[in-house]
């Protein structure tokens, strides 16, 4: 029914950081839940597969549960543990035997492996010398009965009708010999406890799929939908990998990305809407769709990356965008910096592709008073008429009453006129004593990011 409200889930395990191919599991998984298309009720849940107890890392958990928050994905309900339902987990396998769907499994350890390879040598399916039948003393795991020919056919709505022969597809383990149940009846149980309608994740498990469709029709269960997505490459066309760069959000953060920028760029990573590229979150709620997810794996441009960082950087109100760069400074900034670079914010922003340009973008303002002006920035300064230009100027200056930079351009050049100066002569001295040469605006914008006291000042110290 189209108005059957959809249930997305992300389920990492917690034994690193929020990779960035998990992020984009989690993206498209909440923007089917949370888009303006999803019916009302849907929801986008959080399950920590914490069943590997020695691998188990509680500060990987809060890694990924903070680079979620970051980019603005947030979830509905607790966090589900997967170890904490094993119980349950167990329960299902123990149901599966006792209708005849599941059987116990003596075979461990060497003579599984011997088992296991004669069946490849032979090309054939392993199955297990206890599937009909047959009982021992010791341990044993439980497997499930699935079927012995024809085929497993999963209708997945990113990779289309895929056809697993059941020849190839063994019977998968429910519960170890020691009790504890597997990720494969692990997921299924959970997937179904916490009513999963949509199942998005990587196309490293499309083989998986099959696997689990056996435990759903075992148990009579209905199969959610599968959309399996290419996984991310880097731009050499291999599996993406650390030779290939930062993996984890908070790397992305850490490097200056802001939420918006690396939300889109994940977004872009297998997903297109024509040919908009710069997408916004609000874009993102409206437009996506499965239907938008292609076939081919996506590739890791950094480049691309950055430009579409830089693009909603420069969206950002005046005021936001020098909230978020300030940390990303050597130094604190005094109160009289931060207004200097609010008032410079419409120049700063389309300067930085990434939040930690800001210290170079924005080097010109944050010279600490007397500073030297050296090397090929110093040149206009050493002419002549240096001196008196720079003088006229600051007592021209120190009358103006409009301090806005478009008065201050039409000030510089009819004192230039009035001089009877080209503005050739008069534009460099003054730049070379406000910014030592260093990457500025127009002079109005430059006079008027630095503001009255501070310009005036500096231009005094070249007197």
């Amino acid at each position: 029914m189209p108005d059957t409200p959809i249930v997305t889930r992300f389920a990492p395990s917690p034994t690193g950081y929020l990779h960035i191919g998990g992020a984009r599991t989690a993206l498209f998984n909440w923007l089917l839940a949370r888009g303006k298309a999803a019916p009302e009720g849907s929801k986008f849940l959080l399950r920590i597969e914490d069943t590997d107890r020695a691998r188990h890392d509680e500060s990987a958990v809060e890694a990924i549960l903070g680079g979620l928050r970051w980019l603005g994905l947030d979830w509905d309900g607790e966090p589900v543990s997967q170890h904490a339902n094993q119980e349950r987990h167990a329960e299902v396998a123990r149901q599966l035997l006792a209708e005849g769907k599941a059987y116990r499994c003596w075979l461990q350890g060497e003579a599984l492996d011997a088992a296991r390879a004669e069946a490849r040598e032979a090309n054939t399916r392993f199955t297990s010398p206890y599937r009909e039948g047959g009982e021992e003393d010791g341990p044993y795991s439980i497997r499930l009965k699935a079927p012995l020919e024809g085929e497993t056919v999963i209708d997945d709505a990113v990779q289309g009708e895929v056809r697993f022969p059941n020849g190839a597809l063994d019977d998968v383990v429910l519960l170890r010999s020691d009790g504890t149940p597997t990720y494969m009846l692990a997921v299924v149980v959970d997937d179904r406890d916490m009513g999963v309608t949509h199942i998005v994740r990587g196309d490293d498990h499309l083989t998986n799929a099959a696997r689990q469709k056996h435990i759903y029709d075992a148990m009579g269960w209905d199969v959610p939908l599968f959309a399996h997505v290419p996984l991310i490459h880097g731009q050499d066309g291999k599996k993406l990998s650390k030779r290939h760069g930062a993996l984890g959000v908070e790397a992305y953060a850490e490097e200056g990305f802001s939420p918006e920028g690396l939300f889109n760029a994940l977004l872009k990573l297998g997903w297109s809407h024509g040919d908009d590229e710069v997408i916004t979150r609000d874009q993102a709620l409206e437009w996506f769709s499965l239907s938008g997810i292609g076939k081919a794996a996506a590739r890791l441009d950094p480049d691309k990356m950055k430009s579409l960082n830089a693009a909603h950087l420069s969206a950002l109100p005046d005021e936001e965008f020098v909230s978020r760069a300030l940390p990303f400074l050597d130094e604190p900034p005094t109160d009289a910096q931060r207004d200097m670079l609010a008032r410079a914010a419409p120049f700063l922003k389309p300067r930085c592709q990434l939040l930690t340009d800001i210290g170079p973008a924005a080097a010109f303002l944050l010279l600490s008073r007397p500073f030297e002006v050296t090397g090929k920035a110093a040149k206009p300064l050493k002419k002549e008429a240096a001196g008196d230009v720079l003088r006229g100027v600051r007592e021209n200056l120190e009358g103006a009453e409009d301090w806005s930079a478009a008065a201050l351009d039409l000030r510089l050049q009819a004192f230039a006129e009035a001089q009877g100066l080209s503005f050739g002569q008069v534009g460099p001295p003054v730049r070379a004593a406000l910014t030592a040469g260093h990457p500025s605006p127009s002079l109005g914008e430059t006079l008027h990011a630095l503001g009255r006291d501070e310009a005036l000042a500096r231009l005094a110290d070249r007197l």
